[in-house]
């Protein structure tokens, strides 16, 4: 497939919710997502997972799975295949904001109370029927 590219996103779960940010930039902006990024070459999802993590927030992701793939058609072009790692981040360490020309800040969210609008992988995550990683 052409153009096909691979992302990856990490789903941090502490007591019931999970870590999500607001996009900036031109793909997804305004829109709710998991930290993440691209696969770089020679790198694991996991290894992937936690590099992004530590990037985007400083923490470090412990225990680290994949947990679920989606296939994302994006209106601008881009198709991706999402592959999804959750874990969780030691204590009660709270995320920095340290790309914030990429996000507006990270915030907790229950399962069921993901805010609109949606990246659209998580909302793909989220139709397909995905519980909370555990």
């Amino acid at each position: 497939m052409k153009g096909l590219r691979i992302g990856v996103g990490v789903a941090v779960v502490r007591e019931g919710r999970v870590l999500l940010g607001q996009r900036l930039g031109s793909h997804g902006a305004g829109h709710w997502a998991f930290p993440g990024g691209h696969l770089e070459e020679g790198e694991s999802p996991l290894q992937c997972a936690a590099r992004e993590l530590k990037e985007e927030t400083g923490l470090e992701l412990l225990e680290p799975r994949l947990f679920a793939v989606t296939h994302d058609l994006y209106p601008e072009g881009p198709q991706y295949l999402t592959l999804f790692v959750s874990g969780t981040v030691a204590g009660d360490l709270e995320p920095a904001l340290l790309e914030p020309e990429k996000c507006t800040g990270w915030h907790w969210f229950s399962w069921g109370a993901i805010p609109q609008p949606r990246f659209l992988s998580l909302q793909n995550l989220l139709t397909s029927g995905f519980p909370l990683p555990q």
